[in-house]
């Protein structure tokens, strides 16, 4: 579809596809590119390199600009990247990746993409009230909008085409059954960025099903060492503290570390996972993660636009995210996700 010929104001009434493309488009996955880390610096990806090659489309080459909320050195969005990127180069699409944890800064790389005319947008929606604006100048320029990960509550509000990730509310509430089963009593959600409702909504999960006593534990996400002795303190001051849920794999093993050093028994349980986090469920460090499979939320949200522009296919219907977790991963099932998660897609 040339993109000149498509309407200025794009919207899911004006949609006449059935959202049945989720699975075709996921067995077109192949393993991922190479990837690095985030920034305020926009970095191109030809989608080269990696893993094995079934070929590359012989569409129109495109660009695309995914734009996230990464924290300078959070390894999880190396795996949404590298799905991303593996999307990229099946699909003949320039990926053009930026990041910033700030939401002004972010709505700025937003708009940084529309005055490049790229061909479609993939954006996080962690702080969504300061994207709105921005997302509707896209809409208005032409451009599809999908979502991935975050504001699985919101995307639909802000008009963006598909979404693509976790309902983190459920996951939370899946987590805290979870800890009912295990006997659990007391147990403190440790949230790293404050304002981002991704990780309000996992500890609000948590806190809707979990029968025992919850209370959240604000740290700050980039400054490992603040993270490590402000949770070793809270469990030194409260030793009724059974379980410290982590909201992210590097938390999580940060958190691992306070328990030793506090002295604790508390056991620590987490979302997301890396490779350092499984080998930590194998040797009991962690008890357990939720996965959300941010490989293929990178793969998924590429590949849904190369969709819509060569076949205007979409996905969920316009009306339905598609969900890519909860999945648990513990001590009995982890050897079979190990694999993956050492080579970095899962």
């Amino acid at each position: 579809m040339d993109r000149s010929s498509r309407p200025r104001s794009w919207s899911r009434s004006r949609r006449i596809v059935p959202a049945l493309a989720v699975a075709a488009a996921a067995a077109l996955a192949l393993a991922g590119c190479s990837s690095g880390s985030g920034g305020k610096k926009a970095e191109e990806s030809e989608g080269g390199g990696g893993g094995g090659s079934a070929g590359r489309a012989n569409t129109p080459r495109m660009t695309i600009a995914l734009v996230t909320h990464q924290s300078p050195g959070d390894t999880f969005w190396d795996i949404v990247r590298k799905g991303a990127e593996a999307a990229a180069a099946k699909d003949n699409v320039k990926l053009v990746y930026s990041a910033d944890p700030n939401a002004g800064n972010q709505a700025g790389l937003v708009q940084n993409a529309i005055d490049q005319k790229v061909d479609g947008i993939a954006v996080t929606l962690a702080k969504p009230d300061a994207l709105k604006d921005v997302v509707s100048r896209a809409r208005a320029a032409g451009i599809p909008v999908v979502g991935l990960n975050s504001g699985v509550s919101e995307w639909q509000k802000l008009g963006l085409l598909e979404f693509f990730g976790q309902d983190e509310t459920v996951a939370g509430e899946a987590l805290g059954k979870r800890l009912n089963g295990l006997g659990a009593k007391k147990a403190v959600c440790v949230v790293q960025e404050q304002g981002n409702i991704g990780l309000t909504q996992r500890c609000d999960g948590v806190r809707k099903t979990f029968s025992g006593a919850i209370e959240n534990l604000y740290v700050n996400g980039t400054d490992m060492p603040s993270v490590k002795s402000t949770v070793t303190a809270k469990l030194e001051k409260d030793g009724d503290i059974d379980h410290v849920i982590a909201l992210g794999a590097p938390i999580a093993l940060t958190a691992a570390q306070s328990v030793a050093e506090a002295g604790s028994e508390a056991k620590v349980a987490t979302f997301d996972l890396n490779k350092q986090l499984t080998k930590a469920i194998a040797d009991g460090t962690v008890e357990f993660a939720v996965d959300q499979q941010p490989y293929l939320q990178g793969y998924l949200a590429i590949d849904s636009l190369w969709l819509y522009e060569n076949n205007g296919n979409y996905m969920g219907g316009g009306e339905q995210p598609v969900l890519t977790g909860p999945a648990f991963v513990d001590r009995s099932n982890v050897d079979s996700v190990d694999g993956f998660a050492a080579k970095g897609t899962r």
